[in-house]
């Protein structure tokens, strides 16, 4: 393999699954430089993807919800469900989800969470259909493989794409999908050059240079 070199999309992944040597099932992913400034509101790239394939992982999703809602919650497979009870177990630490779901009359408990939720990227936020009352749907998008990106503050974006052990092709797909949401969540403030580098890895493996003419 050529550190240097750019690979079309289908040899990158062909590459990182050959890289791929752990004793476990490593998680493949992308990797994606931007020309953006986040610090910048109108620079911002924020968003939600249901991957084709999933990621090969299951979420855990907790929901703060009432009544019905929260019994809703339960039957479409949430992991933790509550109100008071559930914010006081988050501000003991404990953070049983990897997914944070609210209805919008829960917001006035969840939003005194925010220094301890929004660190880990876990704020409910109605633009990332988080903060909803169709809780179920939200819950089975969660479940069924979809993926959360933000840019961080040097203009990267990366996510989990799937397993070492998916076939090449679902691996490609999921990435051609993840580029294409990414390029459709280009901000207004977004100036020359907006895909600047990409690069798949898997959890152990090397870095592989992708040519961004063949994500597309």
């Amino acid at each position: 393999m050529d550190v240097a070199r750019s690979y079309a999309l289908a040899e990158a992944v062909a590459l990182v699954k050959q890289n791929a040597k752990a004793k476990f099932d490593e998680t493949v992913e992308i990797a994606m430089n931007l020309g953006i400034d986040p610090r910048h509101a109108d620079q911002m790239v924020r968003g939600l993807i249901g991957l084709p394939h999933g990621t090969g992982k299951t979420l855990r999703v907790g929901v703060f919800a009432r009544g019905a809602k929260a019994e809703e919650a339960l039957a479409a497979g949430a992991d933790v469900v509550g109100a008071d009870d559930l914010a006081e177990k988050v501000q003991a630490g404990e953070i049983a989800f990897d997914r944070c779901i609210a209805t919008p009359d829960m917001m006035g408990v969840v939003g005194k969470l925010g220094k301890i939720l929004g660190p880990r990227g876990l704020m409910p936020n109605p633009r990332l259909g988080t903060v909803t009352m169709d809780v179920k749907g939200a819950i089975t998008a969660a479940k069924a493989g979809q993926v959360e990106f933000r840019a961080e503050k040097a203009g990267i974006v990366h996510a989990g794409i799937g397993k070492a052990s998916f076939p090449a092709e679902k691996l490609v797909e999921n990435a051609r999908a993840f580029a294409d949401a990414i390029i459709k969540a280009k901000p207004s403030g977004a100036k020359g050059n907006y895909l600047q580098k990409v690069a798949l890895s898997s959890t152990m493996g090397p870095g592989v240079r992708v040519d961004i003419a063949s994500l597309s």
